[in-house]
């Protein structure tokens, strides 16, 4: 593959996190940061906390400044604005000139992939918490990359 095409279509799966994403987190119901299914379970609030240090950490591996750090949960929508923040900045990082300083590869099997595995508990937890997300074919979603970080 390219690296051109490996670019784009790492644009396109962002552009999918960012569309699954923004359907579970949009219109949680009051509580839902904090609902926890066990004692040593992660609560949704952490969960978003976690998918936003993933882009952060996307973001150094792709600029060649690895660094990893935990962050405290904001409030839910704080941390959802972080969500559409630090994905935007991510994609347009992958959309300017610079090529990432690591692989397409390295940031797919990263971050990239956990972050689909943890929106995923997020649409099960909706579930659980009894406010599933509408299903859809998302095959046909209007999804594209540079878009959807809102």
């Amino acid at each position: 593959m390219k690296s051109d095409d490996g670019r784009a279509l790492l644009r396109h799966t962002v552009a999918t996190v960012a569309y699954r994403g923004g359907k579970v987190i949009r219109d949680a119901p009051d509580g839902f940061s904090e609902f926890r299914i066990g004692e040593t379970s992660r609560t949704p609030g952490q969960i978003l906390a976690h998918i936003g240090d993933l882009y952060d950490w996307a973001l150094s591996l792709a600029e060649g400044r690895e660094r990893w750090q935990n962050a405290t949960p904001l409030a839910w929508s704080e941390e959802s604005a972080r969500f559409f923040s630090v994905l935007g900045r991510f994609d347009e990082r992958l959309a300017s000139e610079t090529p990432p300083a690591c692989s397409i590869e390295q940031l797919l099997q990263g971050p990239v992939a956990d972050s689909l595995t943890h929106i995923g508990q997020l649409a099960m937890l909706r579930r659980l918490a009894g406010a599933p997300i509408r299903g859809e074919n998302y095959s046909i979603a209007d999804i594209a990359a540079g878009r959807h970080f809102a």
